[in-house]
This record gives C-alpha cells, sequence and structure tokens, in this order.
C-alpha cells in the first residue's frame, strides 16, 4: 500500500500531540469516493476530541486522523458508485472521520451518500470551511427549530464558523437575527446581515433581548442559563454543544433541543446554490499548512476566532 501525508493523534492531550508523518493511503471500498484533499478546515470537535473530552462519546482507535470537513476532488471511486466520477470537485462531511480516518491527510475515503459537488463560485479552501458549520446551523434551524420568515432568532457566538453561517442563513429565510459577539466582531456581523448586533463585553443579552422564537446557543455553560428568560412561550432553544436542562424549559413553557449534526449530501447540494447564487458567504480568517495543524489548533482553542481556519493540502 501507498503512504501518503497526514496529521495524526497517538495520545490524547494539547496540541502538541499532532504529529506530521507519513500514514497509509486508504483505498475506497463500495460505494466510496477517494478524495484527493486540497483543504480541510478545523472545528471545536478537532481539538475537543484531540483532548480527550469525547472518548466517552465516540471513542476513536488511537493512532487517528483528525478532521471533519474537505474539500478536493475525486481520485478514485469503488464499486457501485453512481453519482461521482473521477475528477468531479467534491465537498463533503465524512461520517467516517468518527472512526479516526478524518481529513487532516492528503487522501480521505468517504462515502457517495455524504458528498457533494463543490460550489463552483469559490476555491477549495473556502469551500472547506462550510460542510460542518453550514450543515450544523441547517440541521439547527431548519430541522430542530423550524425557523421560519418573520420569527426572531438569537444567535449566539454569530462571528464563529457555526454563528456566521446561521446568520445568514437565518437571513435568507427571511427572519429577524439577532446576534451576539465581542466587540471587535461587531462591524463582522453588520456585514453579515445582524439586524441586533450586540456586544457582549458591554452589554447581557437577556437585558435587551426578548420574546424571540429561536434561540441557537454555540457556547453553552452560563450563556445557556441566561437564555431561557428572552424566549417568547412555545419558543425553542437549540444547543450544538451541551444538552439543555428539560426542567428549565418546562419553567419556561418553551421547548430545547440537543443535536449533533449527521452527514447530508442533498443538504450540501442546496448549500452550494445558495453559495453559487450570492446567499451565504464562508468566513475564513486564518489558512495555514497541513503541516501547520498545531498553530491552527492553538487558534481555535482559543474560542475567539472569526469564521474558520482551513489547513491547506494540495
Amino acid at each position: 500500500m501507498e503512504n501518503m501525508k497526514a496529521v495524526q493523534v497517538h495520545n490524547y492531550g494539547g496540541p502538541e500531540v499532532l504529529r506530521f508523518e507519513d500514514a497509509l493511503r486508504p483505498t475506497p471500498e463500495s460505494g466510496e469516493l477517494l478524495i484527493k484533499v486540497h483543504a480541510a478546515s478545523v472545528n471545536a470537535i478537532d481539538w475537543k476530541a484531540r483532548a480527550g473530552y469525547l472518548k466517552d462519546v465516540f471513542p476513536l482507535p488511537l493512532p487517528y486522523i483528525p478532521g471533519w470537513d474537505v474539500s478536493g476532488i475525486v481520485e478514485a471511486i469503488g464499486p457501485g458508485v453512481t453519482q461521482f466520477k473521477k475528477g468531479d470537485q467534491v465537498y463533503v462531511v465524512p461520517d467516517g472521520a468518527r472512526s479516526g480516518k478524518g481529513t487532516y491527510a492528503e487522501y480521505v475515503v468517504v462515502k457517495e451518500t455524504e458528498a457533494a459537488l463543490k460550489p463552483k463560485s469559490i476555491d477549495h479552501i473556502h469551500a472547506a470551511a462550510i460542510p460542518l458549520v453550514a450543515l450544523t446551523a441547517w440541521q439547527a434551524l431548519f430541522e430542530q427549530a423550524g425557523l421560519s420568515k418573520g420569527q426572531k432568532v438569537l444567535i449566539h457566538g454569530a462571528a464563529g464558523g457555526v454563528g456566521s453561517i446561521a446568520v445568514q442563513l437565518a437571513r435568507w429565510k427571511g427572519s429577524h437575527v439577532i446576534g451576539t459577539a465581542s466587540g471587535r466582531n461587531q462591524a463582522l456581523l453588520r456585514g453579515l446581515g445582524v439586524d441586533e448586533p450586540i456586544d457582549y463585553e458591554k452589554t447581557r443579552f437577556e437585558n435587551v433581548v426578548h420574546d424571540v422564537d429561536v434561540v441557537l446557543d454555540t457556547l453553552g455553560g452560563d450563556t445557556q442559563n441566561r437564555s431561557w428568560k428572552v424566549l417568547k412561550k412555545g419558543g425553542i432553544l437549540v444547543s450544538i454543544v451541551a444538552p439543555p436542562s428539560a426542567e428549565e424549559a418546562a419553567n419556561h413553557s418553551v421547548r430545547a433541543a440537543f443535536m449533533s449534526v449527521h452527514p447530508s449530501s442533498a443538504q450540501l447540494s442546496e448549500i452550494a446554490k445558495l453559495i453559487d447564487a450570492g446567499k451565504l458567504k464562508p468566513v475564513v480568517e486564518t489558512v495555514l499548512p497541513l503541516s501547520d495543524a498545531r498553530r491552527a489548533h492553538e487558534l481555535n482553542e482559543t474560542g475567539h476566532a472569526r469564521g474558520k481556519t482551513v489547513l491547506k493540502v494540495g
């Protein structure tokens, strides 16, 4: 078997455990695509898994390759693949990352049912910044919350990876968008189309926000606890980071949901159409080579990134 360059985790720990080294190049099996990776983006789940915080939720076999986002070109197809051919440009959230064969590598194997043709109007760097955060935002707002035109939504961490996409999806849907971010990101929020930007360093959001239909919680903790009182009766809090309290939801006569993203070729195809139509734009703050994955994790782990950090692979 051939080798490839990849970033691997041999033991849980800080960013220093990320090793850029040789690994076996995967081979596509039935219904699978081999993708030559051009870019992979960094998400919070990457460093949480690396640190060992998630090992009880989905244990990964050590050593493993991190990464849940990829944009690249189909290098080869396995038996039975009908939707793609060699040379197609695709972007994907591969569920296979859960088994430790992620996207911080020169090649990755994904299921045909997880992939979609990449948006034509953007390059691989920007396409790689989209899949996980866009699917998370889409599924939280539309599948879980049922967000619709004219409703009010409060998006916490609106300048971050998921938040910045959620703002744009909510605007596309015709909702009234309230977003929280630090002072340095207020101009970004306005540029994304937030109707009511809130600087959390100066203002407690619960003092100025009332009667919202949906809260998208990307932060958890105290922010989640303070969010119950801003919802109207019958509203919903959707968290992507920590299961919200059913008791608190009942006390406030609202609903609560906790979600984890699932791969969807169909949704990625819809998202690509929105990008190509100019309705959705990825926010990329930092681009680093794959060999600099440690630095990428250090940046992402601060929790104050603007948009996405992307690893350039090929």
